[in-house]
């Protein structure tokens, strides 16, 4: 009965999902104008010659260096931003599979809420400065050659990934205190992929994770996020007192379709 009742629900997430995919609000609690301004919140991106930039450089020399390392192969595979792939980001460290049939609560607040950090807390940023992307900037390709043609037309500063890595794992952690640094370190983790993989810049990441951290609060101010928030702490108060995580593969259970998200 259980298990048909959640297929019900994600059947009609996903029903949900088409309609709201085509309105744009899918991805978002806030509007524009609710989140602070990311172009008065951050210093500029640093200068060429600049100390800042060395520093830059030095880090993406670096990320070259373990592209062909068992780390380089998880940087590929924190490029996926949909639901699906944050959930797959997470679930390791959260202590419990993440989806849309064992935690639909947790997943449609991950889903409804990656925008306000990916997108509206790096908006006005990434439009003023326009920055140019590393890998146009050294004239190299990155760990996944097929996306830059796309990404190169979107501003660099700051990285829309690591916005959306760094506010997820804030709620996470609130979620599930108890594996605090786990989810955190994970939240961390996935924007140093970015730099790895040769997307962005590390001051694009450290830009993403002070503007998350902003939205994060604001979201906190808005009615349906904090009901969203308040039913995902329920289901994880009850799974968590049922099932313990065995491993199980993530993204065995059937999952909501995901819309693509826009270019980070």
């Amino acid at each position: 009965m259980k298990t048909r009742i959640l297929a019900f629900i994600c059947f009609f997430l996903s029903a949900w999902g088409v309609w709201a995919q085509n309105s744009g609000e899918e991805h978002y609690y806030l509007t524009i104008d609710e989140v602070a301004n990311s172009v008065r919140l951050l210093p500029p991106p640093p200068k060429e010659g600049s100390a800042r930039f060395e520093y830059d450089r030095e880090m993406y020399e670096y990320g070259k260096t373990v592209r062909a390392s068992e780390r380089g192969k998880t940087a590929v595979a924190d490029a996926n931003t949909s639901s699906k792939g944050i959930s797959a980001v997470f679930s390791e460290a959260f202590g419990m599979e993440i989806s849309c049939q064992h935690t639909p609560e947790i997943y449609e607040l991950i889903n409804h809420m990656r925008e306000d950090a990916g997108d509206l807390a790096t908006r006005h940023a990434k439009q003023h400065y326009q920055r140019i992307r590393p890998f146009d900037f050294f004239q190299e390709d990155t760990s996944l050659p097929q996306s830059q043609k796309a990404y190169s037309a979107n501003g660099s500063y700051p990285s829309g990934h690591a916005a959306i890595g760094w506010a997820v794992a804030l709620v996470l952690a609130e979620i599930n205190p108890a594996r605090q640094e786990e989810i955190l370190l994970r939240g961390l983790e996935m924007g140093q992929s970015r730099v790895i993989s040769g997307f962005h810049y590390q001051s694009d990441v450290d830009a993403a994770r002070i503007v998350a951290a902003g939205v994060v609060a604001r979201l906190h101010a808005d009615k349906k996020f904090s009901r969203q928030l308040k039913k995902a702490k329920r289901e994880f108060r009850r799974l968590s007192r049922q099932v313990s995580y065995q491993g199980s593969p993530v993204g065995a259970s059937k999952e909501l379709p995901c819309s693509e998200v826009a270019q980070k």
